[in-house]
């Protein structure tokens, strides 16, 4: 068994929607980023490869890549998955809290749960996503952006 914990922080820059895992949710503001900038799916590829001691997103998906330009976190995240896979690994189980004063992450838990699910190749029982403030303090306290951590459970086979 290997573990790995992810972490993934962007600022927030108008105008949205906000993706966070893989979920488009309705925001006055989008994460800047080189790719979509879903701090969910960059810290959990973190947590992925750092399960399988491959690096980290910035060595798989470099910024300096124009192909990785606006590109789709969810799709990043499979391709980290088949990589595990090609390596002898699978994902056993994923946990993820998102850390941000707004918006509210309630409504949108579940989309995200099942869509990253989806990715990881795992049942929905396997995938936690939580969301906590950062009661006020920070650049988080201050609606300037949203940080993410996450760790990941692989086995091999």
């Amino acid at each position: 068994m290997r573990v790995g914990l992810g972490y993934d922080s962007h600022r927030f820059q108008p105008p949205g929607p906000l993706v966070l895992g893989g979920v488009r949710i309705p925001f006055d503001n989008h994460l800047h980023g080189h790719s979509d900038g879903d701090a969910v799916c960059h810290a959990l590829t973190d947590a992925l490869l750092g399960a399988a001691g491959a690096g980290d997103i910035g060595q798989m998906f470099p910024d300096t890549d124009a192909k990785n330009l606006g590109r789709n976190s969810v799709e990043m995240l499979r391709e980290a998955v088949e990589r595990m896979r090609t390596m002898g690994f699978r994902v056993a189980q994923a946990d993820v809290t998102i850390i941000a004063e707004s918006p509210r992450m309630g409504d949108h838990r579940e989309a995200m749960r099942k869509r990253l699910a989806d990715a990881l190749g795992i049942e929905l029982a396997r995938m936690s996503v939580k969301a906590k403030s950062n009661e006020g303090m920070g650049f988080i306290g201050r609606g300037e952006g949203i940080a993410c951590v996450a760790i990941a459970t692989l086995t091999q086979g």
